[in-house]
């Protein structure tokens, strides 16, 4: 199936000039992306494999340079193909983060400048998007794909990519200098306590210690800055609740990796455009009591649903 249509494959004007400046390839870049915008078939790339779609973005991306007769080298060329190949499929700029496995974090601070964490330590690279307007377009786009909005009377919004990575971005007036947004990747392979023993984060008695308190069915409280490994400690002590109990979790975004096979999860709403239709942390906490649950694990507790929750322990 092809997922290109019938448009305008009238050849363009033959670009004379060398490419010889970034600014140069961004202008290609831009001009390339509309055209096959023209040519895709939208409607039916859903319904397709990315790999398929990739390939075949490939194939007209590659026919309409020829047409342009553009003057690139083959590096030149695979790269600007890969660019808008995640230009369309992808987060754009950010989808070689997206891919690096070492990065935990992706910070963007302002449209040309983009932070990520690595091991612990935040580093700047050097990847940056076109304009405040290119990066406004990713973020809308990942907004819109999980039926959210993002604008001026609405700006800020906490969303899930497809692989669990958690969201945040706010846009101005909220935002001074710019659009903002972060993301926190999803760990594909949760951390088990015998991995944190190992990275010396605890000490083997520390890890007795909860594995002895989940036993006992205590209720525990995990306090901790902003990237200092709550989620990860939760994820790593959830193993030892036993397979047999019944447990509910309760998120903004759902990021807990919990192994048990019968786990039922919550994730709150915001409202809609017509601010109605949300679900709150409270509201679930509430259902969740309702749900027979041997264990209720809430992942954050920053509001109103904390009286709830000393209520129930």
């Amino acid at each position: 199936m092809a997922i290109f249509t019938n448009g305008n494959k009238d050849p363009m004007p033959t670009v004379a000039k060398t490419v010889d400046s970034n600014s140069q390839m961004q202008e290609i870049k831009g001009r390339i992306h509309r055209r096959l915008l023209d040519r895709l078939n939208l409607k039916i790339i859903d319904q397709l494999e990315a790999g398929v779609v990739r390939a075949q973005i490939g194939d007209i991306v590659r026919d309409l340079l020829d047409e342009e007769s553009i003057p690139l080298n083959a590096s030149e060329r695979t790269r600007l193909i890969a660019e808008i190949q995640d230009e369309v499929l992808g987060l754009g700029p950010l989808e070689l983060l997206l891919a690096d496995p070492s990065v935990s974090d992706i910070l963007v601070n302002t449209y040309k400048q983009v932070y990520v964490e690595r091991r612990g330590k935040l580093e700047k690279t050097n990847v940056v998007f076109q304009s405040d307007d290119h990066l406004l377009r990713i973020i809308d786009k990942i907004a819109s794909s999980i039926g959210r909005r993002i604008d001026e009377s609405s700006p800020m919004v906490d969303a899930r990519l497809a692989d669990g990575s958690r969201v945040n971005a706010i846009i101005p007036p909220a935002a001074v200098d710019g659009p903002i947004l972060s993301i926190r990747k999803f760990s594909v392979d949760p951390y088990i306590m015998k991995d944190l023993v190992g990275f010396k984060s605890l000490t083997p008695g520390m890890a007795d210690f909860i594995s002895a308190a989940i036993k006992a069915r205590v209720n525990i409280l995990i306090s901790g800055g902003t990237g200092s490994g709550k989620t990860t400690l939760l994820n790593a002590l959830s193993g030892f609740i036993p397979d047999n109990e019944r447990v509910v979790t309760i998120e903004d975004s759902a990021e807990l990796q919990l192994q048990q096979p019968h786990v039922v999860r919550l994730e709150t709403r915001p409202p809609n455009i017509e601010g109605k239709g949300e679900i709150t942390q409270r509201d679930l906490v509430r259902n969740a009591l309702r749900m027979r649950p041997d264990r209720i694990i809430v992942g954050e507790v920053r509001g109103a649903e904390a009286l709830d929750m000393l209520q129930a322990m």
